[in-house]
């Protein structure tokens, strides 16, 4: 079974990825905290090098997390499927690796295709939470999404 579901998706750092003096670094913070308050998860693509980032993701992770107490969404671009989450640690940044290890982030893990992304925004919030760090979706849902 198909379906579209239109979201907005704003990536924050394509409009400011070149934010280095501290003034518009500080305006940068304000925006981005601004919206992870007003946000009801956070989305966190996953790729190659998102790992090797010691600037913005580790910021909105620990924000997200700590104080906004939101779920996170990770999305991996180069997967069709997740279904053991720990094997992919190795991409994650030390941030989020911190807080899946200690308990504190509510992650549900999947691949960047539409209809995961669809469910997983429509369902995940700060009213239900993924279950731990290291949840995903069952073989089932991926034969369903016709990825698997």
């Amino acid at each position: 079974m198909r379906s579209e579901v239109d979201f907005e998706f704003v990536n924050s750092h394509e409009k400011t990825s070149s934010v280095r003096d501290s003034s518009k670094r500080e305006t940068l913070e304000k925006s981005l905290t601004f919206r992870l308050r007003n946000s009801k998860n956070m989305i966190l693509i996953i790729g190659k090098t998102t790992r090797e980032d010691t600037d913005w993701v580790p910021f909105e992770v620990r924000y997200a997390v700590d104080e906004c107490k939101i779920p996170i969404i990770a999305a991996y671009p180069d997967f069709q499927y997740i279904l053991k989450p720990s094997e992919l640690s190795y991409l994650w940044p030390k941030a989020l690796e911190k807080r899946i290890n200690n308990s504190t982030a509510y992650v549900i893990h999947i691949p960047f295709k539409s209809q995961p992304l669809a469910d997983a925004v429509s369902q995940f919030d700060f009213n239900n939470y993924p279950k731990g760090g290291l949840s995903f979706y069952t073989r089932d849902a991926y034969i369903e999404w016709g990825l698997l």
